[in-house]
């Protein structure tokens, strides 16, 4: 008896103080259907423990701690918990386990086996947990999955934070919602928030996008992205690289900064620059900064476009009649090994798959330039179809000697290809052309030819050879060699920019322009006079009895006029043929 009534004293005393309040440090043993004390005990564990079993209830400075069965170190301030042990901290944390210790000097609560901590709306499961109610931090180092909604983050080691409602997941880490995973090794989660920040090597995946980054958050609820540390968005064929990338899913807006590469691997085209943005619902992009464009979808040899701005406009997206309009803006230069090309400006057409180049725009072929006000290129699949030169049209061509060029000056010329090669030339609209023949033996000069007329067509071989000319009314003259006037060797509107062309990739970012005195001044139609009625005179004039004759009657609207081209039988001088 004596023995039992020992036993219980220290269970009446924790009774008695267990409105000691949170100040107090001490752990109180509320409740239990059984209590044995045996300091004889051979086992060091039981000796100097308060042995409890049913419904058992534990409280310690606002926390209860409940189970089956436990050990009391009443003197170490200690539980031994056993059997369904459940512990709580108010109505927002509770910690389920199969067994644990509880330090009520440390305020540290070990659950072992089965462990479940939930804190709000969030669940953390593991098999071995330390909570820390000091420091408010519940970490794992055998596996943990936390769920967080829809969410559900897994790893080695973690740490959840009860007050600031942060994880801190580490080693295999995995993140999995309806429509996103993220794997990284490092992964720190704020669920108020719901974003999650990646370090080290990670690869995020939202839908039909991927992501690779050393340095990102992600946002589960929002599928926003902000991504840092050279990483890369893609989307099937389309990649961006950039030092810093912004993107949000939920709107279709992105940015990329420093260093940017934007890569299409369908239509095999690459966008570099310093600064990039893309609205998916609207299909508006704009890059600046150093922005070019590189296009190797002809084969190994690239094309290089370079331009101060560059915007892209969508019309009617999102249908079966959608479009896109590229336009690059100013000092526009292009590069290739057989190409090159300058201009203010440039507008790309995908609907009728058209290149516009604005405001003197130059095109350089081998020894050949091509200048005028306009210049129109139409392409299928990427493979130029022809050309169309508008506006005091010029074609040059270098030939053996800085001194013999062949010249075409007209108001509009027109090129036609066949599988990227010009096979058709045709001038319209005071055509001027000097033309030096060649002696088919030994490749010398015969002569220069010179030609005025109305129409002019340039038919050539595959190997770019010309094979013959065609021309309606004209006037030519044929001159030796030895015979050419010093001032038919240059037609007026000569001019060729050699130091204007880009001499490689590179050189494109360097712009040089013409200079004022030699740009185009654009020749505009003039308007016809403005036609007035007398208001004054009741009745208009009497006509008179003058026949209705044409005043030119050898113009060439009259069909019978000698003079009209369609009836024009004049002899061509050599190289020149009349069989079209």
């Amino acid at each position: 008896m004596l023995l039992c009534l020992l036993a219980l004293c220290p269970a009446l005393h924790a009774q008695s103080q267990r409105k000691g309040g949170k100040n107090d440090s001490r752990v109180y043993l509320e409740h239990a259907d059984e209590l044995r004390y045996d300091i004889n005990s051979p086992n060091m564990e039981t000796r100097y423990a308060q042995i409890v079993s049913g419904n058992v209830v534990f409280h310690h400075q606002g926390g209860t701690l409940k189970c089956d069965s436990a050990f009391f170190y009443q003197e170490a301030n200690t539980v031994k918990a056993f059997g369904h042990v459940r512990y709580t901290q108010g109505d927002t944390l509770s910690l389920t386990c199969d067994h644990g210790d509880y330090d009520g000097q440390r305020q540290e609560m070990h659950a072992r086996k089965k462990v479940v901590l939930k804190h709000r709306q969030q669940t953390l499961y593991t098999d071995s947990l330390n909570y820390d109610r000091l420091y408010e931090v519940a970490y794992f180092f055998e596996g943990g999955t936390l769920v967080d909604g829809n969410d559900r983050l897994v790893s080695d080691w973690g740490e959840y934070h009860t007050d600031t409602r942060e994880a801190r997941f580490f080693f295999s880490v995995k993140m999995q919602g309806d429509n996103h995973l993220i794997t990284t090794d490092t992964l720190y989660y704020d669920t108020r928030s719901s974003e999650a920040h990646v370090l080290g090597p990670s690869h995020m995946t939202s839908g039909t996008t991927d992501a690779d980054t050393d340095n990102g958050f992600y946002n589960t609820k929002t599928e926003r992205m902000r991504l840092f540390s050279r990483s890369t968005i893609a989307d099937k064929e389309k990649a961006i690289t950039g030092d810093t990338l912004f993107y949000n899913k939920a709107d279709g807006f992105g940015e990329a900064f420093s260093n940017v590469v934007y890569n299409d691997t369908l239509n095999k085209n690459q966008l570099n620059c310093d600064y990039m943005q893309y609205d998916e619902k609207t299909g508006y992009g704009f890059a600046t900064r150093r922005a070019i464009v590189k296009d190797y979808s002809q084969g190994p040899d690239t094309l290089y476009m370079h331009a101060d701005t560059l915007k892209l406009e969508t019309f009617h997206i999102n249908t079966d009649s959608v479009y896109r309009k590229v336009h690059a803006y100013p000092h526009v230069k292009v590069y290739r090994t057989d190409l090159q090309a300058i201009c203010d400006s440039l507008v790309a057409n995908s609907k009728d798959s058209c290149m516009t180049m604005y405001y003197d725009p130059i095109v350089w072929n081998g020894e050949r330039q091509l200048l005028g006000e306009r210049i129109e290129a139409y392409s299928n699949d990427s493979t130029i179809r022809e050309a169309h030169v508008i506006g005091q049209a010029f074609s040059i061509e270098r030939g053996m000697t800085d001194v013999n060029f062949n010249q075409l000056s007209s108001k509009q010329i027109d090129a036609y290809f066949i599988d990227g090669n010009i096979r058709k030339t045709v001038a319209t609209g005071n055509v001027k052309s000097i033309y030096y023949t060649i002696d088919d033996k030994d490749t010398s000069y015969i002569g220069l030819n010179y030609l005025e007329t109305d129409t002019l067509k340039m038919y050539t071989s595959e190997k770019r050879e010309l094979e013959r000319i065609w021309t309606n009314k004209h006037k030519s003259i044929m001159y030796p060699m030895s015979q050419i006037p010093p001032a038919r060797l240059k037609l007026p509107e000569f001019a060729w920019f050699e130091e204007l062309r880009p001499r490689d990739k590179d050189d494109i970012f360097e712009w040089r322009g013409k200079k004022a005195e030699s740009k185009l001044k654009t020749i505009t139609r003039r308007d016809a006079p403005l036609q007035t009625i007398n208001n004054d005179k009741a009745e208009s004039p009497e006509p008179t009895n003058t026949p209705e004759t044409p005043e030119n009657p050898e113009s060439p609207e009259n069909p019978e006029s000698p003079d009209n081209p369609e009836n024009s039988e004049a002899p061509n001088p050599q190289p020149l043929t009349d069989n079209e």
